[in-house]
């Protein structure tokens, strides 16, 4: 069975914290109706900081769709091969060990796909297959861990390399004055995540099966609008309270692999907002404290976009792991509504290297 290995995860060197978004959007909204509800919303998220690709006050220009796809661009190229390079590392394999890479992004467009340049770039072997995937949102992260395990069953000795990169920074827009999209920009951060999929050997998650599940009519909850000025981001309100729906869905997919969706030993969760996390801890009657990973993403790097549930996930390895053979569940929530899910092991591979 095909092994999720250590993630390797960067985000960018500029900050940004609670306090300044709060005071951005006093100073730039003081004449907003809604105001004090937004400025509530985003101080309930629970995000301390945020890292950003451009300093906040180049973040707050819009030069044009235009330039800041140009720079989506640069940044990806210049940032995503060293992640890219430790995830390798950790997975004790090489570029030319790679049967297939699976680059998931919401935002910002390339054609060919960064997939071409990291082939032509880290020496990856020209026949490697390329899976972009750019319109699941922040449910790419989980859809990437499941279409590696796909292709892994299909191919046993295949190994697949995942890569997210999430610049939602670029997607700022500042005539959007909705309270969803007020909230928004305080919600969303940078962030870029890698990490392979072994289909023999190596330590991390062995995955058992995977699902998805998408609640009907939901599309519009949340999408893009795509203008002249770029990605729009809509928000419903409604989107908080998907969890309720969400869970059975959990729960059926671990039923049918004889599991309590209840009663396992760890979670990795896309973590969209605390409302998120605290309806799972609810509805698959589960203490909060199994949420942690997903929760300090939150804290820390804000709503990375498909790069939580592999930001997560890191922090588990960082933790020291769990038990061999403990029994855990990977999710990731987004645009559909749809929620990408996987079960899964932990394994120790019998070299394994102690990690500091």
């Amino acid at each position: 069975m095909a092994t999720l290995c250590r993630p390797a995860v960067s985000v960018p060197e500029h900050v940004i914290t609670m306090e300044e978004t709060l005071e951005l959007a006093r100073s730039r909204h003081a004449d907003h109706p809604q105001l004090p509800l937004a400025l509530r919303l985003i101080e309930n998220t629970g995000v301390r900081t945020r890292h950003i690709v451009q300093p906040i006050e180049e973040t707050l220009k819009h030069p044009g769709f235009e330039e800041r796809n140009n720079l989506y661009e640069a940044e990806a190229k210049a940032r995503v091969p060293a992640v890219v390079q430790r995830a390798l590392d950790d997975a004790e394999l090489l570029s030319s060990d790679i049967d297939v890479i699976i680059y998931v992004s919401c935002t910002g467009f390339m054609m060919p796909s960064l997939t071409a340049w990291l082939i032509n770039t880290m020496g990856f072997g020209t026949d490697t297959r390329q899976i972009p995937i750019a319109q699941l949102g922040c449910a790419a992260g989980g859809a990437a861990i499941n279409r590696a395990h796909d292709f892994c069953t299909a191919y046993p000795d295949a190994n697949a390399l995942i890569v997210a990169c999430e610049f939602c920074s670029l997607c700022y827009q500042p005539t959007d004055l909705g309270v969803g999209s007020l909230l928004s920009n305080g919600l969303f951060g940078d962030g870029i995540a890698a990490a392979v999929v072994r289909g023999k050997g190596g330590t991390g998650v062995k995955l058992e099966r995977n699902g998805s599940y998408l609640i009907p009519k939901t599309e519009e909850w949340i999408m893009y609008d795509v203008r002249a000025t770029g990605f729009h981001f809509l928000l419903d309100k409604r989107v908080p309270a998907t969890m309720e729906p969400l869970a059975p869905a959990l729960q059926e997919l671990a039923r049918h692999h004889g599991w309590d969706a209840s009663d396992l030993d760890f979670y990795i969760v896309h973590a969209g907002g605390p409302r998120i996390l605290d309806d799972l801890s609810t509805f698959l009657k589960v203490p909060s404290e199994a949420f942690r990973f997903s929760r300090a993403t939150l804290t820390e790097y804000g709503n990375i976009a498909s790069a939580v549930v592999l930001d997560a996930l890191r922090r588990l390895f960082e933790a020291g792991g769990v038990e061999h053979t403990a029994r855990g569940l990977l999710a990731g929530f987004g645009p559909g509504i749809t929620a990408e899910m996987a079960l899964g092991r932990w394994h120790v591979a019998e070299n394994a290297k102690p990690k500091k």
